[in-house]
């Protein structure tokens, strides 16, 4: 842990409101922290809610030069962001690379509980292809000017060509927020070391995702999802012992906005089982 002076691994930057118990909140690659904007205001009525990105995306700082971005490296670096906050073992919620990490800190036992939403490191060789057929366009497309993401971002057929791999519901989102989206994806710094990261975890599922979960955690996946095929919760559940599996209903990859409620409940029923277990 780091001590007063010394330089983190990575500055998160973050968004906190609310009162009670820590919740750290973890968006997927190529996003922001702005992903949990549709159940923020509502989590917040129940816990001390740290919503932050992750390193390396959004506006957080990259991890030092010559650094991996390996699960061990992100997971040290997000764990020192705890002691800056103030917060010591924090229930966990993440979104598809937000969730992996997730799982990460409650396997290392930096967490009291995790709730993974279409969590990432559970592919199949067919599975990491659907992902980089609908992931790749997102990224190439940001890198337009500015001028011409605002330009489609304002149309609604924009926003639904942009939000479709993403989203259920993408026709909810306003131009501000999706062009919002399309600069942090352009912005990624690290966007493509966690992409090219990934790679091996198609072959390979790492035993930080296997075995006995330690702390109570979940996996929820919307059953629309279209770029982590909804089978592969099935991988997770098999290949983590313990966990409680939950179906979105009618979401996508990116649930917050498809479904607060369904959100809302699967993260307070893990940190309720984690509270049933002090």
């Amino acid at each position: 842990m780091p001590t007063s002076g010394v330089p983190l691994l990575s500055e998160m930057a973050y968004t906190r409101r609310g009162a009670g118990e820590p919740l750290v909140l973890l968006h997927g690659i190529g996003h922001r922290h702005a992903a949990f904007e549709p159940v923020l205001d509502e989590l917040a009525r129940h816990y001390d809610v740290i919503a932050a990105d992750v390193p390396g995306l959004g506006d957080s700082d990259s991890l030092p030069p010559g650094t991996p971005y390996t699960v061990e490296n992100v997971v040290a670096a997000i764990v020192e962001n705890f002691e800056k906050w103030g917060v010591e073992r924090p229930h966990i919620a993440g979104n598809s690379l937000g969730g992996l990490i997730a799982i990460a800190l409650a396997q290392h036992g930096h967490v009291r509980s995790a709730t993974g939403l279409s969590p990432a490191g559970y592919f199949r060789p067919w599975s990491l292809i659907q992902a980089a057929v609908t992931l790749l366009p997102l990224k190439i497309g940001s890198y337009l000017p500015r001028r011409a993401l605002r330009a489609v971002a304002n149309l609604k057929i924009g926003r639904l060509f942009i939000g479709w791999a993403l989203y259920r519901h993408p026709g909810r989102y306003s131009a501000d927020r999706v062009y919002g989206d399309a600069l942090a994806m352009k912005k990624g710094k690290a966007f493509w070391s966690y992409f090219f990261r990934c790679v091996p975890l198609g072959f390979r599922t790492p035993a930080t995702f296997c075995g006995q979960a330690k702390v109570p955690i979940t996996i929820a996946w919307g059953d629309k999802d279209l770029i982590l095929h909804p089978s592969q919760a099935k991988d997770a559940a098999r290949k983590l012992q313990g966990v409680e599996l939950v179906t979105l209903r009618d979401c996508g990859h990116v649930p917050m906005g498809d479904s607060p409620e369904q959100v809302v409940a699967a993260i307070r029923a893990t940190t309720a089982r984690a509270t049933a277990t002090v």
